[in-house]
């Protein structure tokens, strides 16, 4: 999976774990993963057998979301998409206006190997957008090979003063993670699909801060949209990142949002990923939860990601300002229709109840 801010990699057990239990009380089986961003979550639960239906807004997440949540292993299996890979691998690389933005004009990328991401890229886009999936399953290995030779601390937001020692490795394309079996993949606004989606199940890991998902990743916006687009800055965002907004990263606005998305929710359980550094206090959520069923939270202390806690640096990768914490607190609410399921919560010891039931 690529390099990625509020990532639920280390917390996976706990999340996975908590929507297994939900399963195994209420023998349901589908999920909708909201906000999917890398699809780790999806991943995870496809994984365990889930039915998943995974959403995003942004075309890198949708890609992602294609090939290891909606793309079948069993059609796309490893010999066949190997194959590709190494004839790939073989194509010349062409120094154009990828490598100008990311490499010469901003530093995301050693030259030699933006020069071999363009061409790849260029020849995916050629020979192999008659199959969508086929496609996002290339461009989700290309992505993923990229993250590994990158030169930033995590996020796209600026890119370090020296080249990161991975930078220097030559780019190599690899079999995703792809799984057997199948899902969906959609790319829309949480405000205008929730309501068109059904699952037993949504997970919910709404961005939380001013800081949005697309300025941090900007290039895999890029690189999967392959348009060229106008840049601006030191950090050679693409000049969309000013334009498309989200009502999640406004603290005017979020609160309406999450609420609106509640609202739509046509499911027995929802599951809420939030931390101590959003928009959102615990109880804030809670509060919003609490119409919707019987509600629970778990609290757990988890490191924050690595750009925070190596230190901060300006767009010209030199280091400004001080640490103030390496650590937060992450959230995972729970709220349900199920009284049965909302029992078993209260006998586990690393549960706190929050709310009274609202439901007989």
């Amino acid at each position: 999976m690529i390099k990625y801010i509020g990532s639920k990699r280390a917390l996976l057990p706990w999340i996975v774990g908590t929507i297994e239990e939900i399963r195994r009380l209420e023998k349901v089986n589908t999920v909708v993963d909201l906000f999917s961003g890398s699809s780790r979550v999806g991943h995870a639960l496809k994984a365990r057998g889930f039915l998943v239906t995974a959403n995003d807004i942004n075309s890198y997440a949708f890609v992602l979301a294609k090939a290891l949540i909606e793309a079948d292993a069993r059609k796309y299996d490893q010999s066949y998409i190997s194959k590709i890979l190494n004839e790939l691998m073989q194509v010349t690389p062409v120094a154009g206006w990828f490598t100008k933005a990311n490499c010469e004009d901003a530093r995301y990328f050693q030259p030699k190997n933006g020069a071999k991401i363009e061409a790849i890229r260029e020849e995916i886009e050629t020979k192999y957008s008659n199959d969508p999936l086929l496609k996002a399953i290339l461009i989700t290995s290309l992505m993923l090979a990229a993250d590994k030779v990158d030169s930033t601390t995590g996020v796209q937001m600026a890119y370090l003063k020296d080249w990161a020692p991975r930078s220097y490795k030559d780019l190599r394309l690899e079999y995703p993670p792809l799984l057997p079996g199948t899902g969906e993949a959609f790319q829309g606004d949480a405000l205008e699909i929730t309501g068109k989606l059904n699952a037993d199940i949504f997970y919910l890991d709404p961005p939380y801060n001013q800081h949005s998902y697309l300025g941090n990743y900007h290039v895999w916006e890029t690189l999967v949209r392959w348009d060229n687009p106008q840049t601006y800055g030191i950090a050679q965002k693409r000049i969309d990142v000013q334009e498309r907004k989200s009502p999640f990263n406004s603290k005017r606005e979020a609160r309406d949002a999450m609420i609106t998305v509640l609202a739509q929710i046509k499911a027995s359980h929802v599951v809420v990923s939030f931390n101590d550094e959003g928009f959102f206090t615990a109880e804030e959520i809670e509060s919003m939860l609490k119409d919707w069923g019987y509600v629970a939270r778990l609290t757990r202390q988890h490191q924050r990601y690595v750009g925070a806690r190596i230190g901060i640096y300006n767009p010209q990768g030199e280091k400004v300002g001080q640490i103030s914490h390496t650590e937060n607190h992450e959230f995972l609410f729970v709220a349900t229709h199920s009284q049965k399921l909302y029992r078993a919560f209260q006998e586990q010891p690393e549960m706190q109840v929050v709310s009274q039931p609202t439901l007989l």
